[in-house]
């Protein structure tokens, strides 16, 4: 790991040297250009280098004063990309004429207003509230409340999103809600709450949530795996591997963050089911990922095979390390069709078909 921390560093420090030698060319396109030029003369000629390092980078830039040119990393929200934009900042050097920041930063409540055709969403046309739910005391399932009509629900949930991703700013609407649902105010139930209150709302259950769960640790002594096996539609099988004793501990929202490393594979002779070769190539792969992520406090939950792809389950604490480990692991194994994904699931819902197995 050491060795790859290392290569990682050479490539975001190899960006960042060959934007020093375009950064005056670039702080005169923010600032001189309107919107197609900076598409064209800079975010298209960054765009193919940051994708060297990781895809899934977007951008946006602007004039943060007179003389000083704001370029923002953000990666839309997506959890696993999180990690690979505050490393990209973290590497980059000081520049006199430059603000660089990863994620789109949280924004006074005053200063957030966003319209959409005749729609227009600030914090007096938001409000909110909390559902609770007793089979999930640790959920925040939220209501957004928008002041005006609904007849176009996505409209008024794009606008809600655009404005919560830049009140609360983009780590914290990504990772600080678990679900919500927008609606207009005719179909509200419950008092409303003013949305300038959300930050509070969000900090005060995060520190209690922290609080509950900070010395609670699953114990892999208790691991027990069972082979099931089920079939699918097109009647070709479904072979998995889950551990049971771990989907019934009681405090799985200590662990929220939900992993699925996914590899497809050939397996059409073979019902849908890797065949000799692949099973043990794609076994080592997992044992490989298994092992690393141990090391970090993750926890294995199974995997499933089945109409050609191989699917291997972890939970964790953070969704950071899972995401570099699996990154390499991807990298690391070119002869396969690999991808991964990473989202909060406080009470493994994701799992809750094997959680009823025997």
């Amino acid at each position: 790991m050491e060795e790859k921390k290392y290569k990682e560093k050479l490539e975001y420090k190899d960006f960042w040297d060959w934007f020093l030698t375009m950064e005056k060319t670039f702080f005169k396109v923010v600032k001189e250009g309107g919107q197609e030029a900076i598409e064209k003369d800079f975010f298209d000629i960054i765009s193919p280098k940051l994708n060297q390092i990781n895809k899934g980078y977007y951008f946006l830039t602007g004039m943060s004063d007179d003389s000083t040119a704001e370029l923002i990393i953000t990666v839309d929200g997506e959890i696993k990309n999180i990690v690979f934009a505050e490393e990209l900042i973290e590497a980059a050097p000081k520049l006199d004429h430059w603000k660089i920041t990863a994620l789109k930063p949280a924004m006074d409540i005053q200063n957030v207003h966003v319209d959409i055709g005749d729609y227009k969403f600030s914090k007096d046309t938001i409000f909110f509230y909390s559902n609770e739910h007793e089979e999930y005391p640790d959920e925040i399932d939220l209501v957004f409340v928008y002041q005006g009509t609904a007849e176009n629900k996505e409209v008024i949930t794009t606008g809600v999103c655009i404005f919560l991703d830049n009140f609360l700013g983009e780590l914290n609407f990504a990772t600080q809600i678990d679900t919500f649902t927008v609606i207009g105010i005719e179909q509200a139930r419950k008092e409303l709450v003013p949305v300038e209150k959300l930050k509070d709302f969000l900090e005060w259950r995060e520190r209690e949530f922290i609080e509950k769960y900070k010395s609670t640790e699953w114990d892999d002594k208790e691991d027990e795996f069972s082979i099931l096996r089920a079939d699918l539609e097109n009647s070709r099988p479904l072979i998995a591997c889950i551990n049971l004793s771990l989907l019934k501990y009681g405090s799985r929202a200590s662990y929220p963050w939900v992993s699925v490393l996914k590899i497809h594979y050939n397996g059409d002779d073979n019902d849908g089911l890797p065949e000799k070769d692949d099973f043990e190539k794609l076994n080592d792969i997992e044992n490989k990922a298994i092992e690393e992520l141990k090391k970090n406090g993750y926890l294995y939950v199974g995997r499933e095979s089945a109409d050609n792809i191989k699917e291997s389950f972890f939970v964790g604490k953070d969704f950071r390390q899972i995401a570099k480990v699996l990154k390499k692991i991807v990298q690391d194994n070119p002869d396969y069709k690999m991808s991964f994904g990473i989202f909060k699931d406080k009470y493994w819902q994701y799992f809750k078909d094997y959680d009823k197995a025997d």
